[in-house]
């Protein structure tokens, strides 16, 4: 038994920060956010819209495309790092909120690549017999994590949720998964914080050495991206759509030239969304389908790069 991606579904609250209403707070530019990173504008949420709220909108929306209730999901895995809370996972709540209780429910933290573990960990649940139809969902609310007097990093993210479903199939549609980890690597992109007997210790805003995490994400996806075409004994002329994690123009476009792969295949969406950490790749690819430039028969290179630091690709079949 073999998986494939039955449905897509997105959500973006409605609230949008462009890089000028930024630029009216910190020491920053339209002109030079754009420059270093291709974004001009993020979705914020609004006061009391919470990761499961994002998470349900989206997921709404990829059921309602693969024509599967909720109460048929015996699957659900969310990719976040802004959890609803300490626990119960992310999951469970948006379980709850879709009408979906009896079947497994979990979060998995892998940062910016979480969405491309959940789903290679949803894939081998079904090939395995484990689940039937999995909703895999990446989902973030990372305004609530940033210091907004850091230009360094305010400026790169935004909020929003993606999800799909999958179903089993005879034929494969994801063809292979590669996942990897190094956490040597951790301080470069972190959140040091954590609760201590009821008080926040250590920093609970985002970190990051920009110029590492350039260098590490620009190596490491193009490497776990060979290593998925290899494993397929292909070569990258096969890959009709790049769907790389939408951190910063330049590393997607350093990734597409290492592997030879044309601007006009690669989809970007980080423009209009900003970073969405475990978001960005299934919000890429539900705009992607919905739009219709990926068509049946294509195949899709998904790319995941995070903190931890975290690492993956997805290799599928659309069908």
């Amino acid at each position: 038994m073999h998986s494939r991606i039955a449905g897509t579904g997105s959500y973006l609250p409605a609230r949008v920060l462009t890089n000028a209403e930024l630029a009216l707070t910190v020491a920053t530019s339209d002109e030079w956010i754009r420059t270093r990173t291709g974004i001009a504008q993020r979705h914020i949420a609004a006061e009391g819209e919470a990761t499961s709220d994002v998470a349900h909108a989206a997921s709404r929306r990829a059921l309602d495309a693969a024509g599967i209730a909720p109460a048929d999901v015996d699957l659900i895995v969310v990719a976040t790092t802004t959890p609803d809370m300490v626990f119960p996972s992310t999951a469970c709540i948006l379980q709850h909120k879709l009408g979906a209780a009896g079947g497994a429910a979990f979060d998995v933290q892998a940062v910016c690549s979480g969405f491309v573990y959940g789903l290679a960990i949803a894939d081998r649940m079904i090939a395995s017999g484990m689940a039937k139809n999995a909703l895999v969902v990446g989902a973030e609310v990372y305004s609530r994590i940033l210091d907004w007097n850091d230009r360094s990093t305010c400026v790169l993210f935004g909020d929003g949720a993606g999800a799909v479903v999958l179903v089993p199939s005879a034929e494969p549609g994801i063809l292979t998964a590669h996942l990897h980890a190094d956490g040597s690597h951790r301080d470069i992109l972190c959140v040091p914080g954590q609760v201590h007997n009821g008080v926040v210790t250590g920093t609970p805003f985002l970190h990051m050495d920009g110029g590492q995490v350039f260098k590490f994400a620009v190596k490491v996806l193009a490497e776990c991206a060979e290593e998925a075409l290899a494993a397929c004994d292909m070569d990258a002329d096969a890959i009709d759509w790049l769907i790389p994690h939408q951190a910063n123009v330049r590393i997607m476009d350093s990734t597409a030239k290492k592997l030879h792969v044309p601007h006009e295949r690669v989809v970007v969406t980080v423009d209009r969304h900003g970073n969405t950490s475990a978001a960005s790749i299934p919000l890429a690819l539900d705009e992607a389908v919905r739009d219709g430039r990926i068509r049946a028969g294509h195949h899709l290179m998904l790319l995941g790069v995070g903190g931890g630091f975290t690492w993956g690709s997805v290799f599928l079949r659309w069908t």
